[in-house]
């Protein structure tokens, strides 16, 4: 599908640059959830069927990042992603992190007592040296756009036997990157994904699996799930399934057909059109490119001046930020633009 075509399946409401906070939901999603919701209110249906939308959302993220469907487990959050793997960690692990990454690629690791040591994302690669077990990072950072040199830091972590950790939240669904190259890709699915918030997804690779414990693992985690749901033995997936948390059914039903138009469109194509419409912004504030879907701008009054023309941006780290996204149009940046500069 032609990006163009593709756009007549939202209706956002002009000004929508904020992307980077929440996605917007194309009307396949939205039409299931709504037929979803409707079914429970008055007990039309089993839960199977919405669970079907569960490995389907999961199929199309593995496709989405390049890696095997058996790799990638199912969740929540972020955060509740990365846990397994810090909690696998020996005592004074020294683990590398961009400064002002966002906390959940952050935290879980200092949680869990290990050392941790932020520099900025520009230079996390010369950071990875001899004695860094692990290497964490969003592949494009939530607070300013800047996207990691995701392939250099990559090989660094090789040269010295440190795992990549990556975060794809901020760069999922718009900006390709190869998710088999790291030991672990752990997204939010709300964001440039466009599903409901309470889905997200985790890729772990088979040598990084047999190092973690699936503390958390319930029914859903079973070999077969539905044999799973009284007693003893344990009896766990043999792949990334043994770390599923069970799945919030509705709003894995809005992801599934959201990734799939993605992979319709294309990330590629997708990419194009939002790094576009970001530089346009820039350019008319007499910034240079920046090459990302996400840019902030350190211009006057600017939150004040846009929530008055009713452009819906964030302020992240002191500046406004925008974001834009298959949905975004020339119109919201002229209007951004005239709000900016009027």
């Amino acid at each position: 599908m032609d990006l163009a075509s593709a756009q007549a399946l939202w209706e956002p409401i002009p000004g929508w640059l904020n992307t980077a906070s929440y996605g917007l939901p194309p009307k396949p999603a939205w039409d299931a959830l709504q037929s979803a919701l409707d079914d429970w209110r008055v007990g039309r249906t089993s839960w199977e069927p919405w669970d079907e939308a569960t490995k389907r959302s999961r199929a199309s993220y593995a496709r989405l990042i390049g890696v095997p469907v058996a790799d990638v487990a199912v969740g929540s959050a972020v955060s509740q992603m990365v846990a397994p793997i810090a909690a696998a960690l020996p005592s004074g692990t020294r683990v590398v992190v961009p400064e002002g990454d966002f906390t959940s690629i952050v935290f879980p690791w200092a949680v869990h007592g290990l050392e941790v040591v932020g520099v900025p994302v520009e230079k996390l690669a010369d950071a990875v040296e001899p004695g860094v077990g692990v290497v964490a990072f969003s592949v494009v950072q939530s607070a300013d756009g800047a996207i990691a040199a995701y392939e250099e830091i990559v090989a660094a972590a090789r040269s010295v036997g440190a795992l990549v950790i990556v975060d794809g939240t901020q760069a999922c669904g718009w900006f390709p990157f190869d998710g088999s190259l790291a030991d672990a890709v752990v997204t939010g699915g709300y964001k440039w994904l466009m599903g409901p918030r309470g889905t997200a997804y985790g890729y772990y690779s088979p040598a990084l699996r047999e190092r973690m414990t699936p503390s958390a693992a319930g029914w859903y985690a079973g070999a077969d799930p539905h044999g799973s749901y009284y007693g003893l033995p344990l009896r766990l997936a043999d792949d990334a399934r043994r770390f599923d948390i069970s799945p919030a059914w509705h709003s894995f039903v809005g992801c599934a057909p959201a990734l799939e138009l993605i992979e319709e469109i294309g990330v590629g194509a997708i990419h194009e059109h939002n790094v576009r419409l970001a530089d346009r912004f820039l350019a008319g504030l007499g910034k240079p490119a920046a090459g990302s879907a996400i840019v902030v701008v350190d211009v006057p009054d600017a939150e004040a001046k846009l929530d008055r023309a009713g452009i819906r941006a964030a302020v992240r780290a002191g500046r406004v930020r925008a974001s834009f996204h298959v949905y975004s149009t020339d119109h919201d940046v002229d209007l951004a633009l005239e709000a900016l500069t009027g």
